[in-house]
């Protein structure tokens, strides 16, 4: 496999890997990523993970398609319970919401003894992802956001580790929510994301506004995140000036 046949957020998800990886890419996707890992490394193993059916066979064929069923192990199953009785040094969890990959990371905890590194990419709500690598002893080490295809994503890399290194006590709230590293790099398209991110918000308060029961608490909330944007917004309006 090369590049071209690799998405660009999965190219960045396996730069992060380390050379000889011995991970696991949970909701594989047709082994896309081991496939490619595993082409480029011949001492990397992998175990691609699928819990529906179709998803599954089409991984198993794509793995075989490229000779590289010595290296990938293809597994039907729910999240971290493919590598169960396995040891793998790193996980991968891409293409899915942050609120899933807390999950996946939470009901999977126990079988991550021996994971140095996670390498998450969620879709949206990565916050979620941040916050559970600071309650779970993981260091957030490194953070992406890229636009693919008129998407945007994040993509979050922790190691075991002290999870306080990267963040200010004081600024905590604050760069759990925007992320650590991108707030200090506030690229243009971390800008045009929070841009879309303050409309999307006032939109839903004006929609809530209208609502035959009013869910004060969470309008509040709304209205809290969108001074939270506007104020890290108007930083940078003020910063390129």
């Amino acid at each position: 496999m090369n590049d071209k046949t690799l998405s660009k957020r999965l190219q960045l998800v396996a730069h992060y890997l380390p050379q000889h990886a011995n991970f696991v890419d949970v909701g594989s996707d047709h082994a896309y990523l081991p496939s490619y890992v595993c082409s480029q490394d011949l001492q990397a193993r992998a175990i691609a993970g699928e819990i529906n059916e179709g998803p599954y066979l089409s991984a198993k064929q794509h793995v075989a398609a490229f000779g590289l069923t010595d290296q990938i192990e293809v597994i039907q199953g729910d999240g971290l319970s493919v590598i169960e009785g396995r040891l793998v040094d790193q996980v991968v969890i891409a293409g899915m919401g942050g609120t899933l990959i807390r999950s996946i990371l939470q009901q999977g905890a126990t079988k991550l003894f021996h994971v140095s590194r996670i390498i998450a990419q969620p879709n949206v709500d990565a916050p979620e992802v941040r916050q559970w690598f600071y309650q779970n002893n993981y260091q957030l080490v490194a953070e992406e956001i890229i636009k693919e295809d008129g998407h945007i994503y994040e993509i979050l890399v922790a190691d075991k580790g002290d999870p306080t290194t990267p963040y200010d006590k004081n600024q905590l709230e604050r760069q759990l929510f925007f992320g650590p590293y991108l707030l200090q790099e506030k690229t243009a398209i971390f800008i045009e994301k929070w841009k879309a991110e303050k409309n999307k918000r006032e939109r839903i308060v004006t929609q809530m506004h209208q609502a035959k029961v009013i869910n004060y608490e969470k309008i509040n909330m709304f209205l809290n995140e969108i001074k939270i944007i506007e104020e890290v917004l108007v930083r940078d309006e003020q910063s390129t000036r």
